[in-house]
This record gives C-alpha cells, structure tokens and sequence, in this order.
C-alpha cells in the first residue's frame, strides 16, 4: 500500500541532521526514496524546504540539500492548495496544511515534529507515529 504525507521541514531538518539511521525522521525520507511514501508538496513548501535547509546554522552541504529536495520532487506530487481559511498557531504551517486538505481524498498525512503548531487532526502525525501507520 503506499501512503501520501506531507513532510515538515522540521522532519526534514531532523533527519539530516541525525546521526542515526533508525531515527524516524531518517526512516520516513528513506521511505520516500523506497517508494512506499509518496510525498505531496507545493511550490510554496519546496521554497521553504530550499531556505531553511540552505541556513548556515546548519551547514548541510549544497550537494545533500539538492539530493533531497530532487527525491521530493521526482518521487512526489506537485499541489496547488487552495487557501483554506483555517488559523494556525504558527501561520508558516499553513501551506502544509493546505496540501492536506486539497488531498483528503488521497487520506493524507502530515508528518511533523511540531504537533501543537497545528490543530487535532487524525491526519498531523510524529514521524515515529506516522512509521507505526504504515507498518500495519
């Protein structure tokens, strides 16, 4: 069975920045790669993805960076969200928001290390709870 998720950046940045494979953050972006996870994303998140990931702070290397964000594009699915009104605690969480919400027929998830920065949806999920969802 494959299952969509849209992936925070927060996931993202934890998972290269992890120095271990069973990370769950690690895992779920080794599931895109396997073709189990089919992320969606917007061209509003992939800029977000490009800035954050490009921040000195965290010194990846342009290389990696650009590995990443091509496996999201080559094995995802470009959305366009419409707006969907909602508030979120945190306003940069909206544009993942949406693209779960443009996809619900698709039974989407989004995968964030930030649980409180949205609201209580069946569908915003930790990576690790995400891992257990699809291992059943």
């Amino acid at each position: 069975m494959r299952y969509y998720a849209v992936v925070d950046t927060n996931v993202l940045v934890s998972a290269l920045l992890s120095k271990k494979d069973d990370a769950a953050t690690v895992q779920v972006f080794q599931r895109i790669l396997a073709g189990d996870v089919i992320p969606l994303y917007s061209n509003e998140t992939m800029s977000e993805y490009r800035e954050v990931l490009a921040r000195r702070k965290f010194k990846f290397d342009r290389e990696l960076i650009d590995y990443v964000l091509t496996a999201i594009e080559k094995f995802g699915i470009l959305v366009t969200p419409s707006p969907s009104g909602v508030v979120l605690p945190d306003l940069d969480d909206l544009p993942f928001y949406e693209i779960v919400m443009e996809r619900l027929d698709d039974n989407p998830y989004l995968v964030t290390g930030n649980i409180k920065h949205f609201t209580k949806e069946w569908f915003v999920v930790t990576p690790s709870e995400f891992l257990e969802i699809i291992s059943k």
